[in-house]
Parts: structure tokens; C-alpha cells; sequence
């Protein structure tokens, strides 16, 4: 089984960088790991973003597999603990034998069509994050999953 994270937008800050690729090649430990980052849509008018989203949503879509397990990161998804995702993650892994495809949007959210593609539609928190700090959080908690499924004590239970 593979993951790949798709990321529209790139880190900008340094302390951004060095904790996603800290917590990335944790994750490589556990996964084949391949994040892919698309530029942001700019230039669209004021109120243009449905265009914008219409986009950026189809150069998504030719990043994700046909048959990968497809994740969206959304603040209105669903919302898992830690084991809860490493429960979901273990079946897939035992039963389901796609690789999963997680995807986190730009500041402008994601296309309808894009979400309708999802086959989990999930939420990091009630809260509102940046984009680049939903990455190093997703990171993080993939990471945690592969120690919870491995009983490893990075979790306490």
C-alpha cells in the first residue's frame, strides 16, 4: 500500500518545511510516501472563486489514481480520533488493497466535483487551519496511525 498527498500550495516557512519533512519520513518508515504540491489558481476577479475552485479542482483530479482510496481534507468532514484513523487505515491496508490518496486544498476550499470524488471526506478539527498546517497535522497523524497499528508507544493510550 502507497500514500500519496496531494498539496495545493507549497510551505513557506522554514519551521513549515522542516516539521513536514520530519514527520514525512517518519511516515516513509511505515508507506511509500509521495507528495505532490500544485501552484494555487491566482488571478481570478473578486467573487470569481467558483471558476477558480473549477481549476484548480481539475488539476487535482489528474493527480489522484482511479482506484486509490481518496481522502479530502475538509473543516466540515468527518471528524476520527487517532485510532479511529489508524482502525480505518489497518483495514484498508488488510482488506481494501488500494493506496490511499489524501488531499489537501487551497484557501479557497475544493471543488464540489472534487469532494464528490471523495471516499472519505475528513476534518482535522472544528477549528480552522492553513493549509500548510493541516499538512505537518495530517502528517502527524498518519504518522501515528502507523505507531498505533504497530503498537509502537508513540501514542498513549
Amino acid at each position: 500500500m502507497k500514500l500519496k498527498l496531494i498539496c495545493v500550495g507549497k510551505l513557506t516557512e522554514t519551521w513549515q518545511r522542516d516539521a513536514a519533512d520530519e514527520y514525512a519520513g517518519r511516515v516513509q518508515r511505515y508507506f511509500p510516501l509521495d507528495i505532490v504540491e500544485l501552484k494555487e489558481e491566482k488571478g481570478g476577479r473578486k467573487g470569481d472563486t467558483i471558476g477558480l475552485l473549477k481549476r484548480e479542482g481539475a488539476r487535482i483530479m489528474e493527480k489522484v489514481p482511479d482506484r486509490a482510496f481518496l481522502v479530502v481534507l475538509d473543516e466540515r468532514g468527518r471528524n476520527l480520533g487517532s485510532e479511529q484513523l489508524a482502525a480505518l487505515l489497518s483495514e484498508e491496508m488488510l482488506h481494501g488493497g488500494r493506496d490511499w490518496c489524501l488531499l489537501l486544498g487551497g484557501p479557497y476550499g475544493l471543488d464540489p466535483a472534487v469532494r464528490k470524488r471523495a471516499d472519505l471526506i475528513l476534518s482535522l478539527s472544528k477549528m480552522t487551519f492553513t493549509h500548510q498546517m493541516a499538512r505537518v497535522l495530517l502528517l502527524e497523524q498518519l504518522y501515528r496511525s502507523c505507531t498505533i497499528i504497530k503498537n509502537e508507544p508513540y501514542h498513549n493510550r
